[in-house]
């Protein structure tokens, strides 16, 4: 791998832990043993850097999860092996990333918005309806921040079944539905922080 692909997978390794904030040029310079200036001279500034950093993510993410092709789930099942196997090792990097550049404007979340929507229209092509796609991609999110956080592999064969469960069912058709009972979540939830 030459300089710059390295720099560049180092720095996605580093952004699914910490975010794209955390990505410095001193930071990589010191952790590749490389001069400030020779990693400064592939990007030229931090936002290049991002940008830069987007992209190696979503070829990584790209052959690892779509080249294969395939119907839905088998596609769900390599994106929950890509987070299981910590391709990145805080899980998606896109998942990590889009959360932290949601609210802020400029070219980076431009990037992220751009990968997003195009993943998005891929599960909304295979699975033919908007809504489904959505929850797929819901499901795949909270299985990887789920591992991620607790530790707990055993999200993705929950999440697994889920999706097969889900793909299954017609569209439209809800399992289950929400009652007042389920608010009480909230009080749970902050008694235990």
């Amino acid at each position: 791998m030459d300089s710059r692909g390295s720099i560049l997978l180092r720095a996605a390794e580093i952004a699914s832990i910490e975010g794209l904030e955390g990505v410095t040029i001193g930071r990589l310079a010191v952790e590749l043993g490389m001069s400030k200036s020779g990693v400064f001279s592939h990007f030229g500034a931090k936002e290049e850097l991002q940008l830069a950093t987007v992209q190696a993510a979503a070829e990584i993410f790209s052959r690892e999860v779509v080249v294969a092709g395939g119907p839905l789930l088998d596609l769900c099942g390599r994106w929950l092996d890509y987070s299981k196997r910590r391709v990145f090792p805080g899980g998606c990097f896109f998942v990590v990333t889009r959360s932290e550049f949601a609210a802020r404007p400029g070219r980076v979340r431009d990037a992220l918005m751009l990968f997003t929507l195009r993943w998005v229209a891929l599960l909304e092509r295979l699975c033919g309806d908007a809504q489904l796609a959505f929850e797929v991609d819901a499901l795949l999110v909270a299985a990887d921040r789920f591992a991620v956080l607790y530790d707990d592999a055993s999200a993705y064969e929950r999440v697994r079944l889920a999706l097969r469960a889900r793909i299954a069912m017609p569209t439209g058709i809800e399992m289950s539905v929400a009652t007042p009972n389920d608010s009480s979540i909230a009080s749970q939830a902050s008694s235990t922080i």
